[in-house]
């Protein structure tokens, strides 16, 4: 195991050549303009997993984009390892804050500059590779199954049902995923729990056609207004979300909780300084790691409506529309929260306009224990390569299907991320650090190592 690092430097040009040719393909689940792509994309992936050296490869059809398996059993009797990411990506509005095209990867300042590049083709592509060290250097000591979705960045839709038809093909002791971050590069730390998620679009109609605002203005209901004041009463002043039974499943964290959440190395100064604000902004009487930790919130994530090309057209627009998202906290049940949510929009909403409400996805949220074989292989991986012990941290972000996954398929995921703060994901100029890539595919490769033996 200790010539890890001379294979990843041997082959570090090739590996980044293969993933390069990964990031190129425009895998955006979101737009349908690129089906083909999701795909392309696919195909790319089945051959990378075949020639990392699994026995078999394929790429599984489901109700949406189809999900890339492939598999290594070395012994019926060894562990199981079920790797799960996925291949489609974020658009990549705006375009024009992007510094290199998106879809172009570049490498400045020891970083990897592309949509994908963290979130999750690079991430992802690093199980590959220390998939394939293991092979060609006769070590690996697990049974290695791999599962490469091509939904997560809309909800994961199609996953659950092919878990269902799928349980014996995907039994295992664990799944490994690296879709999360660490809280510094030479601070590591493993993501204990993620929020869920429950995102919603909303739609507000006033007259039945853009009308001429000097004529009309003041006396027909103006869409775009009343969806600002409705997106403004869902708040308080203390960002305490208003909407009726919102928090009644939300559990209260014990001062002892929140006293070891404290101990999280955090520069609030720095943190501001990096997003170039002047102040933090959320939950009044949280700090800003409890208030995307450990509590719920609610943002706008896009608004649209009227005319918003060059110069000035004076019109009221007969419809404004809204995409708003929920992060959830374990027990917050999302399909309780849209209805929740549908409920309360449309009791706001003044009889001058109509208000429709569309759930587009969401997900529960998930707590990874920590004291699972699992998860100290995973601090003896660390420790190895960073020496020094990983921190248990909650993430603010979401990946719905996790507590799908220990529904269906009854088992518990590993959250082993690489990513930090400043890769930019679902953002203009995502990034991720050589340094975080090469050495996230040397602890992965032995987070194996240290799996099997305690497994035994």
């Amino acid at each position: 195991m200790e010539h890890v690092k001379k294979y990843i430097e041997e082959n570090k040009d090739r590996f980044l050549e293969e993933l390069f040719k990964l990031i190129r393909i425009p895998s955006i689940s979101s737009e349908t303009a690129h089906k083909g792509d999701m795909l392309k994309t696919a195909e790319y992936w089945k051959d990378l997993i075949l020639q990392a050296g699994a026995d078999k490869a394929e790429i599984m059809a489901t109700d949406g984009n189809p999900v890339v398996y492939g598999e290594k059993i070395i012994d019926s009797k060894a562990p199981t390892v079920l790797i799960y990411g996925h291949y489609d990506v974020m658009p990549v509005d705006p375009l024009d804050l992007w510094k290199s095209p998106p879809f172009e990867p570049e490498i400045r300042d020891g970083k990897i500059f592309a949509r994908g590049a963290d979130d999750d083709k690079g991430q992802a592509f690093m199980h590959a590779k220390a998939f394939e060290f293991m092979v060609q250097s006769n070590t690996l000591p697990c049974n290695i199954k791999f599962m490469i979705e091509g939904e997560e960045e809309i909800g994961s839709v199609s996953l659950g049902k092919f878990c269902e038809n799928n349980r014996e093909l995907l039994k295992a002791d664990i799944i490994l995923v690296s879709d999360t971050g660490m809280i510094a590069p030479d601070i590591p730390s493993i993501t204990t729990g993620l929020r869920g998620l429950s995102y919603m679009e909303v739609e507000v109609t006033g007259p039945n056609k853009d009308l001429h605002s000097g004529i009309f203005g003041g006396a027909v209901a103006n869409p775009a207004n009343i969806l600002a004041k409705m997106i403004a009463s869902l708040t308080d002043d203390n960002n305490h979300i208003t909407i009726p039974g919102f928090y009644d499943d939300v559990e209260p964290i014990s001062d002892e909780e929140r006293a070891k959440m404290a101990k999280a190395p955090f520069d609030l100064e720095e943190y501001k300084k990096a997003l170039d604000i002047k102040d933090v902004c959320g939950e009044k009487g949280y700090n800003t790691n409890e208030r995307t930790g450990i509590r719920p919130s609610l943002d706008v994530n896009g608004i649209w409506g009227g005319y918003t090309g060059e110069g000035a057209k004076t019109v009221i627009p007969s419809k404004a529309y809204a995409k708003i998202s929920m992060r959830l906290v374990p027990n917050q049940n999302h399909e309780k929260i849209n209805k929740l949510f549908e409920e309360y929009f449309k009791s706001i909403a003044p009889p001058c306009v109509k208000v429709k409400v569309k759930a587009l996805h969401g997900g529960q949220a998930y707590v990874s224990p920590t004291n699972i074989p699992a998860y100290r292989a995973a601090e003896l991986a660390f420790e190895k390569v960073y020496g020094k012990k990983p921190i248990p941290v909650r993430s603010g972000g979401s990946i719905p299907i996790i507590s799908t996954f220990e529904n269906i398929l009854g088992l518990k995921s590993l959250l082993l991320g690489f990513g930090l703060e400043s890769d930019a994901i679902h953002s203009p100029n995502e990034n991720y650090p050589l340094e975080q890539f090469v050495n996230g595919i040397e602890t992965i490769s032995y987070f194996y190592m240290y799996f099997a033996v305690i497994m035994k």
